[in-house]
């Protein structure tokens, strides 16, 4: 704990970087610039009002830090395999911070917002096509859509053109109308081909996952938020017949009867509904916006005008349901940062993430000069199927094990790396299910790319550099501190003895008593203590041993500020300091005052020894210093230090 706390003060000391600005002071041959002690007294500064001297004291410690800290550089305590063991633990726990797009994490969650606030209604034309489909059939597909595009351009009514050419089985009865969305309803690029075409206007083709796309703005509207509903769901077996679906509509209609007459909606609820997770909780639903359900069930939804309102049976493929509405929730007009950090963890679980890392990617591969060298496509292609399917690689001119693939200064990936994450990947289907050759290549790219950048993030983040920096140097300085100052100070009997001797006159009790200090963790606790130990305080310590960690407790002689004291002004021999209670945990402090001394008394040296320890510690790195500024003379420039800025 002791190092814990020593190398977090003297983080805030410390600010590494070089600087080709004004240099504030020099030891030795090293220069610290103004910038840098800047940076390093603004991180530690608490004063409202900083003048000169707040900065010549400050300086007096900075110049003793940096001393130090050389002096264990000149010792190779930073080559030490513990200080390269914690050095490396730090960077793993903090790189992945520093490994982010800042910027576009923001842009994607001040958009997301932003289309939070209004829904599009939606119509669509689907052409289908497989991701991976053959040249012949994108044509076919391709020639579709432009047939429906070019019906569109001529003015015919968009509903028409979707019943007569899109693939979604559902166009033909609902004239392509999808109903309403809203922010991540869609995948990504999808939501921004809907929200990049304005009211009224119907976009160009695009090629999506599932084929070409081609949306109509019908209009857009405010958000209306979320509802809450409870449901009772009357369901559609498979191939159901038209007389089966007046038959469930008929007993859709008595529940509703019953309901309205006053029934239980929960219990009748897990009476009849078919809805095997929600019936068990009086039919309630997670509360839902816009694009979630089916349209028909969500109109029904938000058209309940208040808490309590009854829904008539409400027919979807799914079968009839009759809502309840239990509640409404309004998305916020303002962008409050809880509002905001909620958005940000709905982006950085959505597609729209992959965004913001393929940027950062990309801005990686130039950052630190990613060069990729040319295997023909053929090749390329013949090598990487082989591999997928596991079977023997092919013997081709001009490219082997040793072929060179990509390369970052100082790292060459070579087709034998490739096939080794080939054949790791095809038993991920995540990996390589459904991806075309290229899709995996670059996917394997970021993947090296991003090691790559991790394993060198200090020479590309400046940020970085300095945190890890401050850190080295804070644990570095408690190990120069432990050899060259604690350590000593507690081994040297002699040196302690010394010292005290020549200082007698500041060790010195002033108005103090041997007294025990209880510690309990209640105050009925500690009131049961003190009664136990009225008759007899010699039971302390068997009291201490069996309170299984309830109580705690010290004896010795304290500087009477150092006992526990509430409202209490004078403290008698034999008697019982009042119950302090102590913030946070509530536990409750008292002692028994054993006998007082009213007189000031010096102290012989087992008595002064722990503050005689501390004294001798600053004496000797007083000296250490003195011996450190001849090795290193220290050379403030004092036209730089005046010119610091006051407030």
């Amino acid at each position: 704990m002791r190092k814990f706390m020593y190398s977090l003060a003297v983080l805030v000391l410390a600010d590494s970087g070089s600087s080709t600005a004004q240099t504030l002071f020099t030891y030795g041959d090293h220069a610290v610039s103004k910038q840098e002690f800047l940076r390093a007294f603004n991180k530690n500064n608490t004063q409202k009002s900083i003048t000169e001297k707040s900065y010549r004291d400050y300086l007096e410690l900075y110049v003793r830090f940096k001393l130090k800290v050389q002096a264990a550089y000149d010792m190779h305590l930073d080559t030490l395999a513990a200080q390269r063991t914690e050095l490396q633990n730090f960077r793993n726990q903090v790189a992945d911070s520093y490994i982010n797009d800042n910027e576009t994490m923001k842009k994607l969650v001040d958009e997301a917002f932003e289309r939070s606030q209004h829904d599009i209604h939606l119509a669509h034309i689907l052409i289908r096509l497989a991701k991976n489909a053959s040249p012949a059939d994108t044509v076919i597909a391709y020639k579709k859509a432009m047939a429906a595009y070019g019906e569109l351009k001529a003015g015919k009514p968009f509903g028409e053109v979707a019943a007569a050419y899109s693939d979604d089985t559902t166009a033909r009865r609902n004239h392509g109308d999808a109903g309403y969305i809203t922010v991540f309803t869609l995948p990504y690029d999808l939501e921004n081909l809907a929200y990049g075409t304005g009211p009224g206007k119907f976009s160009k083709i695009y090629r999506g996952n599932s084929g070409y796309h081609i949306f109509k703005n019908l209009d857009e509207r405010k958000d209306p938020g979320k509802v809450r509903v409870a449901q009772i769901l009357f369901a559609f077996p498979p191939g159901i017949s038209e007389s089966g679906r007046a038959a469930i509509k008929a007993r859709a209609d008595s529940v509703e009867e019953l309901l309205r007459a006053g029934g239980s909606f929960g219990e009748l609820a897990k009476k009849f509904s078919a809805d095997n997770i929600s019936y068990q909780n009086n039919g309630e639903l997670a509360a839902f916006g816009v694009g979630k359900y089916d349209r028909s069930f969500e109109d029904a939804a938000f058209s309940l005008k208040k808490d309590g309102d009854l829904s008539s049976p409400v027919e979807t493929v799914y079968g009839y349901h009759i809502l309840k509405r239990l509640g409404r929730l309004y998305e916020p007009a303002v962008a409050t940062k809880p509002e905001m950090d909620a958005m940000k963890q709905l982006v950085l679980a959505d597609s729209r993430a992959d965004l913001a890392k393929k940027l950062l990617v990309q801005k990686i591969l130039a950052e630190t000069g990613f060069k990729k060298n040319t295997v023909a496509d053929s090749d390329f292609g013949i090598l990487t199927d082989s591999a997928l399917r596991n079977h023997p690689l092919p013997s081709l001119d001009g490219v082997d094990n040793k072929t060179v693939l990509f390369t970052f200064p100082g790292k060459s990936v070579t087709m034998s790396d490739w096939y080794t994450y080939i054949r790791m990947a095809r038993n991920v289907p995540s990996l390589s299910s459904g991806k075309t050759y290229q899709e995996i290549e670059d996917q394997y790219i970021q993947t090296v790319a991003m090691e790559y950048y991790r394993n060198h993030l200090e020479k590309y983040n400046p940020a970085f550099a300095a945190q890890l920096d401050e850190f080295r140097e804070g644990n570095m300085l408690f190990e120069i501190m432990q050899r060259e100052i604690w350590k000593k100070a507690s081994d040297d009997s002699a040196g302690l003895h010394k010292y005290f001797d020549a200082n007698k006159n500041k060790y010195w009790w002033d108005a103090s008593a041997d007294a025990i200090v209880f510690t309990c963790n209640s105050e009925g606790s500690a009131s049961r203590v003190r009664e136990k130990i009225q008759d007899s305080t010699a039971r302390w310590k068997k009291m201490l041993d069996a309170s299984d960690g309830s109580m705690q407790a010290d004896s010795g002689r304290f500087l009477l500020t150092q006992l526990p004291m509430a409202e209490q002004k004078g403290f008698q021999q034999g008697s019982f300091t009042s119950f302090v209670t102590n913030q946070p945990d509530n536990t409750v402090t008292f002692a028994y005052i054993v006998k007082v001394y009213n007189e000031r008394t010096p102290r012989n040296f087992m008595e002064a020894r722990g503050l005689v320890t501390n004294d001798y510690q600053t004496y000797l790195e007083d000296q250490w210093i003195t011996a450190l500024k001849k090795k290193y003379p220290v050379s403030i420039q004092e036209p730089v230090l005046k010119s610091l800025p006051k407030k």
